[in-house]
């Protein structure tokens, strides 16, 4: 593979762009938001003229996008691949975070036409996507993966196959989902803690060498949390829109998960948190 396109120019899909040029490959971008190309085009960076061009002139096309709906609008509407006869053996990888049956649909409908779709969902943050180290769990055939570790070795660190198409999403969304309720019963930890007489920071000290230690107390806490920081990348938007994800995925399998269920009110609860406020702001509502 030799030219890869990046769909969705904002702080990932930037940072994953230049992972990729530095690791050998020529780059074309496309964004529909002018700030956005014009942005990827100082670092030197090409930008498409549209999505048609972008399917013709590359071999693999990167996904950076918010929701399934718009990765199926940009995948399956009418300027997407299936348009153009050529795209044979074309290779996607949609690194969102997103539904799982719309990525199995989007890729049953691709799949004649030749088209290989990786879900490659991604945790690092737009450093980690800066730095390619990101972390990505993979949904796809293994001839698919094979074919994509060139692109994906450029943007990431760690990669886990964990199955066929749509696994990287299911995956994606039970860690999130973890995430969420650990920033709940950690930000719980905390406050019965400190109001028993013990500092949050020797407290976690002490969580963090026995069993109840998770990434939350050893990596948000400290980086995001304590300092007053809360500035991973990643906001309530998101992670709201992953839990709602994640409860879907459980109505459709006709699951009952209690305490999943009260973890998703509490985070729909939240609404005194701005959408735009960082993702571990949710601790505030017991840590404030």
């Amino acid at each position: 593979m030799h030219t890869i396109g990046v769909v969705g120019l904002g702080n990932m899909g930037r940072g994953m762009a230049l992972s990729l040029r530095r690791g050998g490959f020529e780059v074309v971008g496309y964004d529909p938001a002018p700030a956005a190309r014009a942005a990827i085009e100082a670092d030197g960076i090409t930008v498409a003229e549209g999505l048609p061009a972008l399917w013709r002139d590359c071999d693999a096309v990167v996904l950076s996008l918010p929701t399934s709906e718009v990765v199926e609008a940009v995948l399956l509407g009418a300027d997407g691949p299936l348009s153009r006869a050529q795209e044979t053996g074309l290779l996607i990888v949609d690194t969102s975070t997103s539904d799982p049956a719309v990525t199995r649909r989007i890729a049953a409908a691709l799949e004649p036409a030749g088209i290989d779709l990786i879900d490659a969902p991604v945790s690092g943050g737009p450093k980690g996507a800066h730095a390619a180290t990101l972390t990505m769990v993979l949904g796809g055939s293994d001839a698919a993966l094979a074919r994509a570790e060139p692109v994906l070795a450029a943007m990431s660190a760690t990669r886990v196959h964990v199955g066929g198409v749509g696994a990287g999403h299911v995956t994606k969304l039970a860690n999130n989902l973890l995430c969420a309720a650990h920033l709940i019963t950690a930000a719980e930890a905390v406050r019965m803690a400190k109001e028993a007489g013990v500092e949050p920071a020797r407290l976690l000290a002490g969580i963090n060498a026995g069993s109840g230690r998770s990434g939350v107390t050893q990596v948000n806490f400290p980086t995001w949390v304590l300092n007053g920081a809360f500035d991973s990348g990643f906001t309530m938007k998101l992670m709201r829109k992953d839990v709602r994800l994640a409860e879907s995925l459980i109505g459709a399998l006709a699951l009952d998960l209690p305490l999943s269920a009260q973890v998703g009110q509490l985070w729909r609860e939240s609404a005194e948190i701005p959408d735009d406020a960082d993702f571990n702001a949710i601790v505030t509502l017991q840590l404030a």
